[in-house]
């Protein structure tokens, strides 16, 4: 029997002024725990009508991985404008 791996994701942002902290816990699904955080984030960024600000990202309570995440979300944009294609 195949056991599930959890990881225990807490978000702290800012959103028009306010200090807001989200969290639940999701499957790795054979994904590392940063990239999870970070569809995390996406999918918090697209609930709110104006602009989030991450401050700080939290594994299993007690690791900080907001770097890793910021990292990722780096990569991604890094991805997409290298895919871009600017034919006219």
């Amino acid at each position: 029997m195949k056991m599930k791996m959890n990881v225990s994701i807490q978000i702290h942002y800012i959103s028009y002024d306010n200090k807001i902290s989200r969290g639940g816990s999701f499957p790795l699904r054979g994904h590392k725990t940063e990239s999870v955080a970070y569809d995390f984030w996406k999918w918090i960024k697209k609930e709110h009508p104006f602009e989030v600000i991450l401050e700080k990202v939290i594994n299993n309570g007690d690791q900080d991985i907001t770097e890793m995440v910021k990292e990722v979300e780096k990569q991604e944009w890094r991805n997409i404008e290298n895919n871009r294609n600017f034919s006219f």
